[in-house]
C-alpha cells in the first residue's frame, strides 16, 4: 500500500507551558502510565496544558495485540497494590475537577482486573469527593459480573470503545468482538450509567458502515460518541487507508445527533477522552 501523506488539517503544534510541565512532573514523579504518552495522542500538549490527563492503570503491558494500538504487548507484571491510592493522590495533586482513567487488557488475571478497577475508582472518589470521573474500560470478555464490580464503584461515565465497524473488527482488534462490545455497552446503560463509545475512521470503512455502527450503538443504549481519525502510531501498526476530511466528520456528527446521541465529538483529532469533562451532562 502506498504511504499516505498527512494532510494539513492533521498537523499540530506542540507547546510546553507551565501547566504542561507541572502535569508531566507529577506523571514522572509518581511513575504513572498515561494513554496520552503510550497512545502518542496528538492532543497531549493541549490537554496537559489544561491540567488534564488520562491515567492508565494495571501497568503498561497489554495481553492483547490490536493492530491499531501502540501499547506494549506481552506478559504483564502483577498489579501494584499501591496503585489505587497513588492514582488518587496524583489526581489530587493535579487539582482535577474531572478525571479519566483507562487500562490495558489484563486477560491474565482471574478477574481480568475488575477488582483493581473498583478499588481505584473508590480510592479516587474518597480522596477527591467533588470530582467527576469517567472510566474507559476493556470488555472484561463480556462478563457482566465483572462489569458490575466497576459499575458498583459508581463512576459517572463508563466508556468502552467499539473502535471500528463490524466488518473490520476481526482485522483491527486482536481478541475483542463487535457484539461483545455492544453487550458491554448495553449492560452499562441498563444499569443506569452514561454509556459512551468511540469509533476510528480511515481504516477502510464505508460511510454506510459507519451509520450502521451508530445505529448499533444507539440500540445498545450508548448516548455519547467520539469519532476521530486513525493515525498510524508506529511502523508495526496497520497503515492508514484514508484521511477523512473535516467535512465528512461534520456529516458524521450531524448524522449521529439525528440518531439520538446526546453528545457527539467528531473531528480529525478527536480521541476517546477529548473534551471528556463536557460529557458529564449526558443523559443515561
Amino acid at each position: 500500500m502506498t504511504h499516505l501523506k498527512k494532510p494539513e488539517w492533521l498537523k499540530t503544534s506542540f507547546s510546553a507551558d507551565g501547566a504542561y510541565a507541572q502535569v508531566k512532573q507529577i506523571v514522572d514523579d509518581h511513575h504513572l502510565h498515561t494513554i496520552c504518552t503510550s497512545g502518542r495522542c496528538p492532543n497531549i500538549s493541549d490537554c496537559w496544558s489544561r491540567g488534564t490527563a488520562t491515567l492508565m492503570i494495571l501497568g503498561e503491558i497489554c495481553t492483547r495485540n490490536c493492530r491499531f494500538c501502540n501499547t506494549i504487548t506481552g506478559k504483564p507484571l502483577p498489579p501494584s497494590e499501591d496503585e489505587p491510592e497513588q492514582v488518587a493522590d496524583s489526581i489530587q495533586l493535579m487539582k482535577l475537577q474531572h478525571a479519566v482513567i483507562t487500562s490495558v487488557d489484563r486477560d491474565d488475571l482471574p478477574d481480568l482486573g475488575a477488582s483493581h478497577w473498583a478499588k481505584t475508582i473508590q480510592a479516587v472518589k474518597a480522596k477527591n469527593p467533588s470530582i467527576t470521573l469517567e472510566v474507559l474500560i476493556p470488555d472484561f470478555q463480556g462478563r457482566h459480573d465483572l462489569l458490575d464490580l466497576v459499575i458498583e464503584a459508581h463512576p459517572d461515565i463508563i466508556s468502552h470503545n467499539l473502535e471500528t465497524v463490524r466488518r473490520l473488527t476481526p482485522f483491527v482488534r486482536s481478541a475483542a468482538k463487535y457484539d461483545v462490545s455492544l453487550s458491554v455497552l448495553r449492560h452499562i446503560a441498563q444499569r443506569g450509567i452514561v454509556a459512551k463509545s468511540g469509533l476510528m475512521v480511515g481504516l477502510g470503512e464505508t460511510s454506510d458502515e459507519m451509520l450502521e455502527a451508530m445505529d448499533d450503538l444507539r440500540q445498545a443504549g450508548c448516548t455519547v460518541l467520539t469519532i476521530g481519525q486513525y493515525m498510524q502510531p508506529s511502523r508495526k501498526n496497520m497503515e492508514v487507508v484514508e484521511y477523512v476530511t473535516p467535512e465528512q466528520f461534520e456529516q458524521y456528527r450531524i448524522s449521529a445527533l439525528a440518531k439520538g446521541f446526546d453528545m457527539v465529538e467528531s473531528a480529525p483529532l478527536v480521541r476517546s477522552s477529548y473534551h471528556a469533562e463536557k460529557h458529564i451532562a449526558a443523559k443515561h
